[in-house]
């Protein structure tokens, strides 16, 4: 009977160390899930970026070239 007693504790004990380690998972995992969804999703490609500097530094060197022949004048 003291066999069943302690070994129904032993039981007990273990079962809520499992449990509350599993909560504790579960906690840290949301929280780095509800870190993830504040990251932005999109990106811009390295491509892309690329191209449209190069369109803005054509769009700046014909502004220049403007005001160079203005200044001519």
């Amino acid at each position: 009977m003291e066999n069943q007693i302690v070994f129904n504790i032993i039981v007990g004990v273990a079962g809520f160390l499992l449990v509350f380690i599993f909560n504790s998972i579960t906690r840290k995992l949301q929280k780095i899930d509800d870190t993830l969804a504040s990251i932005p999703k999109e990106y811009v490609q390295k491509d892309d970026y690329r191209a449209d500097i190069a369109d803005i530094k054509t769009i700046l060197k014909q502004i220049f070239d403007k005001l160079d022949a203005k200044q001519d004048k």
